[in-house]
């Protein structure tokens, strides 16, 4: 299988195959991880105001700034699998 086809698999498994609920650190990390592979680098201005979950997930995602869609997509997957494995 491709990266891309894993990245996909994946996603989708995060959905089904994480049976307890990841600290608010690792879902944050999903989430940054995957807009990164999904997307690549942030665009648009950080949130303001009181909105501490956008706020959250925009610095999680800036964090990753400059790292290649491919190792994002590699963590993205080793992480899902290490959650799925707990």
């Amino acid at each position: 299988m491709s990266l891309q086809e894993d990245f996909k698999n994946a996603a989708e498994r995060s959905k089904t195959d994480i049976a307890e609920r990841p600290s608010n650190e690792d879902l944050l990390k999903l989430y940054a991880l995957y807009k990164q592979a999904d997307e690549g680098d942030i665009t648009g201005e950080r949130p303001g105001g009181f909105d501490f979950k956008a706020i959250a997930k925009y610095n999680a995602w800036e964090e990753l700034k400059g790292k290649p869609k491919e190792e994002a997509m590699q963590e993205y997957i080793d992480l899902v699998n290490k959650l799925a494995s707990k």
